[in-house]
């Protein structure tokens, strides 16, 4: 439901802070990454050791004398959605004046992510006309309000103003963030560059880093997918939400592509594979005294094409690295039987093999070419991914 998001839970002092504890660990257990942000009030509730131990990080509780110089500007930009439950009248009253007097409500003064408020109050509280136009003030920032429900309150008094059920959050959530243009489809991203061995110390190999796969896998996640990568080159530093598939080999790397070929809906090529391996490897150290050794190599398994020819076959996109003209591109895309082809020159200084920028054209077999400019690649990743998902929506029409 939400595997790699990222949620900044906000907590409150009221009763049912015990209850955000719960909703916690709800999020976690639907794949989400969760932060938590307490205020003063909160913690005379509810302890910030617990969501320490829940969420495996330590709670924001105060704009100073932390780690952290702008805690809540991290926070800030951290974050897919902010949750605030349970919202007391206090805070949705500092929230709709701008009142930034404590690490919550200023986290949420600073995020341009959606914020979600659940509030939780006696009934008086609740229906009181301030507490009635602070909600409306909020509605018109935008942000959602989970109404409270009818029960029981604090010192055994009933009515409305009970904190709504967690997994009415839950589902309040993740229809904001469900609604990822990728939401729904499994996405295969091989990265990396093959290492093929001469002998247990040498091998033939090419200078890709593995950025490029990376960013595709990591956005495909943010963009609502589920994603397998299978890499050559080490995981990207934020693994949630990601199938890692460690290999070193062409070879390797075919088994594990094809192996999750067919059960993909899209599947994006990007690692750089060997074209040749050696058809013999020395199983001991090749030593400088024994003389040049004749290396005769073999081609390795073609991997774009086995995931081509499996059934049935995902959305296909395909890497060119080049140097100088792209203008074999349209070509390629064609004789590769890609659905697009991503082709960069990895001459252009800035671009290309180790760097984190990069300059790409993205071509299609029936000659349209998109040239983008060189910027970084996770910005070359998105779009990517905005022209794969206007694709497919074009093939989906009827």
């Amino acid at each position: 439901m939400f595997a790699g998001r990222r949620i900044v839970l906000g907590v409150t002092g009221g009763v049912a802070a015990y209850k955000a504890a719960y909703l916690a660990r709800r999020f976690i257990e639907n794949g989400a990454r969760v932060r938590t942000v307490l205020t003063p009030a909160a913690q005379q509730f509810v302890g910030a050791a617990t969501f320490a131990a829940l969420t495996g990080t330590n709670p924001v509780t105060d704009l100073f004398g932390g780690n952290d110089v702008s805690p809540h500007t991290t926070l800030a930009a951290w974050a897919d959605v902010v949750v605030i439950a349970p919202a007391t009248a206090s805070t949705i009253s500092k929230i709709a004046h701008g009142e930034s007097s404590n690490a919550l409500v200023a986290t949420v003064l600073a995020t341009k992510a959606p914020v979600v408020i659940a509030p939780a109050m006696h009934t008086e509280m609740w229906e009181h006309p301030a507490t009635r136009e602070n909600i409306a003030i909020v509605e018109r920032f935008g942000y959602t309000i989970v109404p409270p429900e009818s029960g029981v309150l604090a010192g055994g008094d009933e009515g409305m103003g009970r904190l709504s059920d967690p997994d009415t959050i839950v589902s309040v959530v993740d229809s904001i963030l469900g609604t990822g243009d990728l939401q729904g489809e499994t996405v295969l991203v091989s990265a990396g560059g093959t290492r093929e061995a001469i002998d247990p110390v040498r091998y033939i190999g090419n200078r890709s880093s593995g950025k490029m796969g990376n960013a595709l896998a990591r956005t495909a996640v943010e963009r609502g997918a589920m994603v397998t990568l299978v890499s050559a080159a080490p995981p990207p530093t934020d693994l949630a939400g990601i199938t890692f598939v460690p290999v070193e080999s062409a070879a390797e790397m075919a088994e594990a592509i094809w192996s999750f070929a067919s059960t993909s809906s899209i599947a994006v090529m990007a690692a750089a594979v060997a074209d040749f391996r050696p058809i013999q490897t020395s199983g001991t150290k090749l030593r400088r005294a024994e003389g040049i050794p004749e290396i005769e190599l073999e081609p390795t398994p073609d991997v774009l094409k086995g995931v081509h020819e499996s059934t049935p076959r995902p959305y296909l996109i395909g890497f060119a690295a080049e140097v100088g003209s792209l203008d074999t591109a349209v070509d390629k895309a064609v004789r590769k039987r890609v659905d697009l082809l991503v082709a960069n020159d990895v001459a252009i200084e800035g671009s290309g093999f180790g760097s984190d920028a990069n300059e790409v054209a993205i071509v299609t077999p029936d000659g349209d070419v998109e040239h983008l400019p060189l910027m970084p690649k996770v910005d070359v990743a998105n779009a990517i991914w905005d022209r794969v998902t206007r694709a497919r929506r074009s093939i989906s029409r009827p």
